[in-house]
């Protein structure tokens, strides 16, 4: 097993890839929710424009990278089977699967957008970008305590987190809309 650490290397490679594509589509939904709202010309050249840039994040780094982070670590549980017993291990792939779910409905909302459809608010959108925020504190304090009973632990932490996330959206929110109307 050599090239285990290669693969597991790999792995954590296409993770962060893949979370970095989460991390940034929503920002990009933010922008194009809100040129959809300026006048012409803007609003058809940042449009078109912020839909390129999209789907290039989308289908050349954050599907891509899933797939990959994917594949690398149904390896990893190839070559290290024991870590299926192993009680950490269960509730990190609860958190994968919410990962998948926030991945699709995500893209929903990247097809959305790419048909000039905008059904969301641009303040949705940045609330929305924190949900991968969320999975990604889980599974790394999962990974690296390799505790199922910590969790419980770490579930506080993610909801008092959700908190100041949400008190830092607020502040900014209203700092923005002060800043809008000089």
């Amino acid at each position: 097993m050599a090239y285990y650490s290669y693969i597991k290397s790999f792995h954590l490679i296409f993770v962060i890839t893949w979370f970095a594509g989460l991390f940034y589509i929503p920002r990009l939904f933010v922008y194009q929710i809100e040129a959809y709202y300026k006048p012409s010309p803007d609003k058809e050249i940042l449009g078109k424009q912020l839909k390129i840039m999209a789907k290039r994040l989308w289908y050349i780094i954050t599907w891509p990278s899933a797939i990959l982070a994917t594949l690398f670590a149904i390896w990893l549980l190839v070559l290290q089977p024991a870590w299926l017993q192993q009680s950490w291990m269960h509730v990190k792939l609860i958190f994968v699967f919410l990962l998948f779910l926030y991945h699709i409905k995500t893209h929903q909302y990247f097809k959305q957008l790419q048909s000039g459809v905008v059904r969301k608010t641009s303040n949705y959108m940045r609330v929305w970008n924190e949900g991968a925020t969320f999975i990604l504190f889980a599974v790394v304090f999962l990974v690296i305590l390799k505790s199922a009973i910590n969790w419980v632990w770490g579930v506080v932490g993610i909801i008092v987190l959700g908190i100041l996330i949400m008190l830092g959206f607020k502040v900014y929110k209203s700092i923005r809309d002060k800043n809008s109307k000089v």
